[in-house]
């Protein structure tokens, strides 16, 4: 177990905790344990009584719902300083998704009890969790839309363009297989390969292994709108 000194300076540079006192930081780490996770271990599963949440701390944890039929749908990657589980503590029921290790990964764990009373001496703090809550529907919201009404083309130039920020970078690298990347999308890695192959060849993109290279940000951003796209003689990708 880390230092609670230690622990509050890597809680300042969370997104959830940033704004928070330096004392109400290290009440924060009394409270926290320390849990270690190897590769493709469960953090926890859909339907669990979700006592606590957690924050990466090293590591990726794949937060994902699973089909009657067993098909995996990946609904968010959690990176370090990131929450995940934290929805069951604000509504004090069972975890609505499953929750794995991507790789081996260190996280911290936030009993809820514990924290919840934290929460009444501090309302800020709630503040910060229902700001990030919102953030992960919009995202949601967002998935739901891009399956529901795009073909895979448009979500993937979606996914691409969200990697690409506003940092103004038109090259990002790839932090998950094609498979994960499929699992995200709502399809198949074959057509993700298929898709990534027609927009290099239509001059949009430049893929080199993981790495993508945005070529045409302008006609990508289109085809993320419309979520199609039509080659010369109306093929599809």
């Amino acid at each position: 177990m880390r230092a609670v000194s230690s622990l509050a300076s890597f809680l300042a540079a969370s997104p959830l905790f940033k704004d928070l006192s330096r004392e109400m930081r290290e009440e924060l780490a009394r409270i926290a344990v320390e849990r270690s996770f190897t590769r493709g271990q469960m953090v926890f599963s859909q339907g669990e009584e979700g006592r606590g949440f957690y924050v990466v701390v090293e590591g990726r944890v794949k937060v994902f719902k699973l089909s009657f039929q067993g098909k995996s749908q990946i609904l968010n990657i959690v990176l370090p300083g990131e929450p995940v589980g934290e929805v069951a503590v604000f509504q004090g029921t069972s975890y609505p998704a499953y929750a794995q290790a991507m790789e081996d990964s260190r996280l911290l764990y936030f009993p809820r009890d514990a924290f919840v009373a934290l929460i009444r001496g501090n309302p800020s703090l709630a503040l910060g969790m229902l700001a990030v809550l919102s953030k992960r529907l919009r995202r949601l919201a967002g998935l739901v839309e891009e399956i529901s009404l795009k073909e895979v083309p448009g979500r993937l130039a979606a996914y691409l363009l969200r990697l690409v920020g506003d940092g103004g970078d038109r090259e990002v690298r790839l932090k998950v297989t094609k498979g994960q990347l499929a699992e995200m999308l709502g399809t198949s890695p074959e057509t993700i390969s298929r898709s990534l192959a027609r927009m290099s060849s239509m001059g949009l993109l430049e893929v080199k292994g993981a790495r993508v290279k945005i070529l045409d940000p302008d006609t990508l951003e289109e085809l993320a709108h419309k979520g199609r796209l039509v080659g010369r003689g109306g093929e599809e990708p």
